[in-house]
């Protein structure tokens, strides 16, 4: 991370091992002994081909999957389960076609029983900082697939998260709305500040948005390979030298090309 100051430790995970159990009995490993500190605040992208068990990791920080080995802590809590202490968005929109966009995003609100002022105000909010005041009332239909997205990133910015989990969040966009996305991310970062955990295959996309690059071996079962400190100014440009430098370094290390 860029700043002086010791880094306040938010997520450990020890150890981390996975297998599936496929047809047959077929026992296939997705990750093994995977360690990794998060810090507060930090925006820590894990980089990495398809099958390499970049989101099963996300999965199981979730609380979506629980390790075979291994443990994972949020702020010193054993995770176990998913809570409202993290706010995850995917690939997929995971939108309700027949809620507008206000009721998509007060969803988790309306689940923990805040009043409808309370909502109201903090869904507005949300809608407002990714960047879709005057569509409030617009169903999902009505909306381009980067806006739907922004809709799912305003949803878990409501709940006030202490981290946001983003697996792949841009991979079924065309790419100027994906530029675009990762410019809004970094606003939207720069203004929340909360701890990201956001994972990808394309190397661009890491070297915009990281802080650190945490990069996957490109093969199962998925193990941490290296890692890069990405200690740049922002807002940056996707043509930077320094950027166009570590990206070379990472093409050499990695199966990945874009």
């Amino acid at each position: 991370m860029s700043n002086t100051t010791t880094p306040t430790l938010k997520i450990h995970c020890e150890n981390l091992s996975k297998t599936f159990i496929q047809k047959g009995n077929q026992q296939v490993p997705v990750i093994r002994d995977i360690t990794l500190d998060v810090y507060e605040n930090e925006f820590l992208v894990v980089l990495g081909p398809g099958q390499s068990g970049k989101s099963t990791l996300l999965k199981i920080i979730a609380g979506l999957e629980l390790p075979d080995k291994g443990y994972v802590t949020l702020d010193g809590v054993p995770v176990c389960e998913p809570g409202p202490d993290r706010g995850i968005v995917f690939q997929s929109y995971m939108l309700f076609a027949w809620k507008t966009v206000r009721d998509n995003v007060e969803l988790g609100l309306k689940l923990r029983n805040i009043p409808i002022e309370e909502r109201h105000s903090v869904a507005d909010h949300y809608i407002k900082m990714v960047g879709l005041q005057g569509f409030e009332n617009h169903y999902p239909h009505q909306l381009s697939g980067g806006m739907k997205q922004r809709v799912g990133i305003a949803r878990a910015y409501a709940n006030a998260p202490n981290v946001m989990l983003l697996d792949e969040p841009f991979g079924q966009l065309d790419a100027q709305t994906r530029l675009y996305m990762q410019v809004e991310t970094a606003r939207i970062w720069e203004q929340e500040k909360r701890t990201v955990l956001f994972v990808t295959n394309n190397i661009d996309e890491a070297l915009f948005l990281a802080d650190r690059i945490v990069l996957m071996e490109g093969k199962l079962p998925g193990t941490i390979k290296t890692e890069y400190v990405i200690d740049l100014p922002r807002p940056r440009e996707h043509t930077s030298m320094d950027l166009l430098k570590l990206r070379g370094e990472i093409i050499d290390n990695t199966e990945l090309i874009l």
